[in-house]
């Protein structure tokens, strides 16, 4: 929110915003897969500090920058592009990490991070609209920066003792060696390869969502709060499904997972029919339950399955893959729009994504991975 605004009361131009936002993603796809083999050659905490540093400076610098009337568009740009590859060092090391120290709790572990991302979810879009209009949005940018100083501290914290022994007895081959058989532990597993390629398809067609349910909104619901109620609701999803995760283990989890994910396009379904927009809200719950039912599984899975040494260069595929065809679905989402009108473009993908899911069940590995102890 802070950058948004940030870009607009700088240039007033909503094409440099979308030059910023997309100079971040692509900054992000780009280093993922490289983030996932330092973190796997190094200490993972070390590689979550030193991104979380990263993100402090950058986020400072520009704030400053902003302060003093002096920040350009290719500042904020460059700002953002060192945002978002020091984030795919990060995520990928966090994957590893929460292997490293959740051990038998995997599962609870995994919920306990979806539910702090919702809460966050509900809380962070209030905090930034009250620090933008109460202080301004390049201070808004420098609490950001402080917010990265503190997960930083929060690390350095905590303690990692279960990684001790590999990081000592680890073997390092070359970079390039290392990302193929990172990719040999994907490929050599039906089920993940599976999963990713279904993520790849859906998030082509789940990405027609934040490009025409805002405009379905404004001319049909009356505008922002309509669209806000759908991201509180699906937090609020999130909450109860991260909750359910402490203690729902099924024996087949990617089962599980996928039909509870089956109906998290719904809502997009229901915008493009304009139904009442509290019939969207109930859908757009169960969304936000099932996404998080269906996420927890499938990270479950792959601590439990993958090996410790690789874990995060697989998470950085798994990341980078499903975020890398993003930008398509934003292309198609547009023409889509402009041939059948914004409400039919809507249900005919997410309609799409709905008819999809239940097909990764025909895939007899993805639908008899059975738990560890189960």
């Amino acid at each position: 929110m802070a950058l948004a605004f940030a870009v607009l009361d700088r240039t007033h131009s909503a094409t440099d915003l979308g030059i910023v936002l997309a100079a971040k993603l692509i900054a992000s796809i780009t280093v993922t897969f490289v983030g996932g083999v330092v973190a796997d050659r190094v200490s993972r905490r070390l590689v979550m500090i030193v991104a979380d540093l990263v993100r402090l400076v950058s986020q400072g610098i520009i704030g400053v920058l902003l302060i003093s009337g002096h920040a350009t568009l290719v500042e904020i740009v460059v700002s953002q592009v060192v945002l978002g590859a020091a984030t795919s060092f990060f995520w990928p090391a966090s994957s590893g990490l929460v292997q490293a120290v959740s051990g038998e709790y995997a599962q609870e572990a995994n919920a306990l991070r979806v539910m702090a991302s919702s809460g966050s979810g509900l809380l962070g879009p209030a905090i930034g609209a009250a620090l933008v209009v109460g202080i301004g949005a390049p201070w808004a940018m420098l609490c950001d920066g402080a917010s990265y100083l503190l997960s930083a501290l929060l690390l350095a914290g905590v303690s990692v003792s279960a990684l001790v022994a590999f990081e000592r007895n680890r073997q390092q081959s070359s970079f390039l060696a290392e990302m193929r058989a990172g990719l040999r532990e994907v490929t050599s597993r039906r089920w993940l390869s599976t999963e990713i390629v279904y993520m790849c398809l859906g998030n082509v067609l789940a990405a027609s969502v934040p490009v025409l349910a805002p405009l379905i909104c404004r001319q049909h619901y009356g505008g922002a709060a309509a669209y806000a109620s759908l991201s509180v609701v699906f937090a609020v999803g999130m909450l109860v499904g991260g909750a359910t995760m402490l203690g729902f283990k099924p024996r087949h989890p990617l089962r599980a997972g996928v039909l509870a994910y089956t109906p998290a396009m719904l809502p997009g379904v229901a915008l493009g029919l304009h139904l009442p927009i509290y019939v969207v809200d109930v859908l757009q719950f169960v969304s936000g339950v099932g996404m998080t039912m269906s996420n927890t599984f499938l990270w479950t899975a792959m601590q439990e399955q993958i090996p410790a040494e690789a874990m995060s260069r697989v998470s950085s595929f798994e990341y980078g893959g499903s975020l890398s065809v993003m930008p398509i679905g934003y292309a198609l989402a547009g023409p889509l729009a402009v041939a059948l009108g914004p409400g039919p473009a809507l249900i005919a993908m997410c309609g799409a994504a709905v008819l999809l899911n239940p097909l990764v069940l025909l895939v007899r590995d993805v639908r008899n991975l059975t738990r560890v102890g189960a």
